[in-house]
């Protein structure tokens, strides 16, 4: 027996990471938490980065518009996810849904190209440090943000108006704890085939170009840095990309496993869960791995909290005065 079509739905149903009722509280605890450490943790570098005019270079201008980025992409998902585990309901809006997928893929994709840019920015300042602040001027930097932003928007904006199109069974549940757009599309009774051409396509072009161009400035970098003979200054050129370096291979590394289980399993359950890694802990661990392997940052979160302490403690004495 054919499923029924649907021309048009209402809802769609996420079962989530498990249907274990007892495991529920623990989940919303472990995630909520999650949720807090990505969203101060990304908020402190954006602040740090704002207020101290020293951090105001390309390479920390795409660092906090990195920030931004995930903590935009953790609310596109979390926030809704938490909320079922509140009510203890697993609906999804047809039009949250289409929205949640559309901004979800933004900011996926502006989170790569962000990576590519912060890797052809190292590589501009190691391999040509005197021509530096000639080539990544403010004007540059802004242009390529903005080519980024648009890119992402309209790749997204094709795939959710792709998916406007189809017409969906009466079986509608996502084994997903978010509309993930590949799981959105297997649900539909029309005729996916364009759909999942022009996703893989997309998705395979604007992720192995930038990878590519990541791979050509580290292959450089790495070339240009085995040319210094002094020990201190291979040591100095090191440190300057090694915190981008560690987040690339776990955005990068994660994106992969997660690929490849999906690829390797039919279980949607289990890449339900493996997903977990990109779409959560990635962003979480960003701010702790360049806070605590770049000195510039580090100094410049002390001079904020210390500055946050001192406003606190103005404003609690002015409460205390008659």
């Amino acid at each position: 027996m054919e499923p029924e079509n649907q021309t048009h739905v209402s809802e769609f149903i996420l079962l989530g990471l498990s249907e274990d009722s007892e495991v529920q509280p623990f989940l919303f605890g472990l995630f909520l938490i999650m949720y807090m450490v990505t969203f101060i943790g990304n908020l402190l570098i954006i602040l740090a980065i704002i207020s101290d005019s020293h951090l105001h270079t390309p390479m920390y201008f795409f660092l906090s518009n990195l920030s931004f980025t995930d903590i935009c992409f953790t609310s596109t998902t979390i926030p809704k996810m938490l909320l079922n585990f509140e009510t203890e309901s697993k609906i999804i809006t047809y039009e949250t849904c289409i929205i949640q997928m559309y901004f979800f893929m933004l900011f996926g994709q502006l989170d790569n190209y962000l990576l590519t840019l912060m890797a052809y920015d190292r590589f501009v300042a190691i391999c040509h440090p005197l021509q530096y602040t000639v080539i990544m001027n403010p004007q540059l930097c802004g242009l390529l943000l903005l080519a980024c932003w648009l890119l992402s928007v309209l790749v997204s904006l094709l795939h959710g108006l792709m998916v406007l199109q189809l017409s969906f069974c009466t079986v509608l549940e996502i084994p997903h704890f978010f509309c993930e757009i590949n799981q959105v599309v297997q649900l539909a009774c029309s005729d996916t085939f364009l759909n999942e051409l022009v996703l893989y396509f997309s998705f395979g072009l604007l992720g192995v170009i930038p990878l590519t161009g990541i791979f050509f400035s580290y292959s450089k970098i790495v070339s240009s840095i085995l040319r210094i003979s002094t020990p201190g200054g291979k040591h100095k050129a090191f440190s300057t990309c090694g915190s981008h370096l560690s987040v690339v291979s776990l955005f990068y590394g994660t994106c992969l496993g997660v690929y490849l289980s999906s690829a390797a399993t039919q279980n949607s359950r289990a890449n339900a869960v493996a997903s977990v890694m990109y779409t959560v802990v990635t962003p979480m661990m960003n701010p702790f791995i360049y806070s605590l392997r770049n000195k510039d940052i580090k100094l410049a979160l002390k001079k904020l909290t210390s500055t946050l302490s001192m406003k606190g403690l103005f404003a609690s004495n002015l409460e205390k005065c008659p």
